[in-house]
């Protein structure tokens, strides 16, 4: 029970934060007292602003915001959202351009389950679907998913990728971004060996930690240091009854979000301070780069108690992907069974969560691989966010990681790949 009181006392504080902004800020603008100009009263309206809108973004789930794109033709088609797969943990879903016709590329973008919700990626995506076909692994808030669906650890986040592959053919593209990078290689090696007819053309990982091990960073040097035991005891939780998963236990967000705004508390502590300062002189805007930053940022997700600490066990500190030791559903996965599955890792090199070395280390684990199909790229002066959806991605990663996919499309089977080399 406990457990769940302390879930429940996150969300007052959090809620209690959202309410005292509130407050500040109708306080400090009550038109009365506009006839006695006081700096102070600015200041306090400018703090009570920013600390609402924080606090309250935390608990929603950020829209995609991606309404129309700029096609070839030179006009603005209207994108629509559809759901191709739905599961209880996650659905897989496919960004429609209306009225275009179906590009060549087919591209499944699989989205990191590590605290924030698959809109994360959205300027990925937007980058993506201007000329090819873009699905999204939407992974579901655990809060809001019975007890009654059971558990969701990595063995079956695995079988869910090889559900949305073999849903979309052989003919896709994947691209992993991060967290899901390890477990994205062991599912297209499941496919290698359980049903090689639906395994996709090409696989992208970014910035993901295939080998934790590697390069040490923070991120792993954590794992190692704490037992299992206290990672259950300090950091997992249960759903209280506020939400329909009441009782799951989670890996709660707002326990999360403490935990990436400690790494640099400095640099958020600015942020924040800088941006009080400036509603305070009405400089800032509601779509200003502090307010598009952090609308997303803040806004974070439970991940299932199961998948956390498998993740930790599993992963980072028995190294079961790196040492291809990996089990999934009773059958161990064999990552030198992947044959005709062209592999490419890209890499920031100031990458300070997914250090360089940690991702490339699964281009040594496709032993069954022929070089001429391996390739890999690091990016100079590129963080971890950078090399997926900053100016890095846009103006040097993007534009490899669609030359690699044009150069290893299944042409044989799919005579659309032919237009989109011809397109490129």
């Amino acid at each position: 029970m406990r457990y769940m009181m302390s879930y429940d006392l996150m969300e007052t504080m959090r809620n209690t934060n959202q309410w005292l902004g509130a407050t500040a800020l109708s306080m400090a603008s009550v038109p009365a007292f506009a006839a006695l100009p006081n700096p102070a009263l600015s200041w306090m309206a400018a703090w009570g602003e920013v600390t609402e809108r924080s606090f309250q973004r935390m608990v929603v789930k950020p829209d995609w915001g991606i309404r129309t794109v700029t096609c070839a033709d030179g006009r603005d088609h209207v994108v629509e959202i559809d759901t191709v797969v739905e599961r209880a943990f996650g659905d897989l879903i496919h960004f429609r351009v209306a009225g275009r016709a179906e590009q060549p590329r087919k591209v499944l973008l699989v989205a990191p389950m590590s605290g924030h919700y698959a809109t994360l990626l959205r300027s990925t995506v937007k980058s993506l679907i201007e000329n090819c076909e873009v699905y999204v692994t939407d992974w579901h808030n655990a809060r809001d998913i019975p007890v009654s669906e059971g558990k969701f650890d990595i063995e079956d986040y695995t079988l869910y990728l090889v559900d949305f592959m073999r849903e979309m053919g052989p003919e896709t593209h994947v691209i992993a971004v991060c967290q899901p990078a390890p477990l994205t290689l062991a599912a297209t090696a499941y496919l290698a060996e359980q049903d090689p007819a639906a395994q996709p053309s090409s696989l992208t990982l970014i910035g993901g930690p295939v080998d934790p091990d590697a390069t040490p960073t923070d991120v792993t040097d954590f794992g190692r240091r704490v037992t299992m035991g206290q990672l259950e005891e300090t950091m997992i939780q249960r759903v209280g009854f506020k939400y329909k998963g009441v009782g799951r236990k989670v890996y709660p967000g707002l326990l999360q979000l403490s935990s990436f705004m400690s790494m640099n508390g400095e640099r958020h502590s600015k942020a924040f301070m800088d941006q009080i300062l400036r509603v305070s002189r009405g400089e800032a805007s509601d779509h200003d780069a502090h307010n598009r930053f952090y609308d997303e940022y803040l806004a974070v997700m439970d991940m299932t108690a199961e998948f956390y600490l498998s993740t930790v066990e599993r992963v980072f500190k028995g190294g079961e992907i790196a040492r291809n030791e990996f089990v999934v559903a009773g059958h161990k996965v064999d990552i030198g069974k992947i044959t005709d599955v062209a592999v490419k890792t890209v890499e920031g090199a100031n990458d300070d969560i997914s250090a360089p070395g940690q991702c490339i280390a699964a281009l040594d684990l496709c032993t069954g691989l022929p070089e001429e199909k391996k390739a890999s790229h690091v990016e100079p002066g590129a963080g971890h966010y950078g090399i997926f959806a900053g100016r890095s991605w846009r103006d040097n990663i993007r534009p490899l990681v669609i030359e690699f996919m044009n150069a290893n499309a299944r042409t044989a089977k799919n005579p659309a790949a032919k237009r989109a080399k011809a397109a490129s």
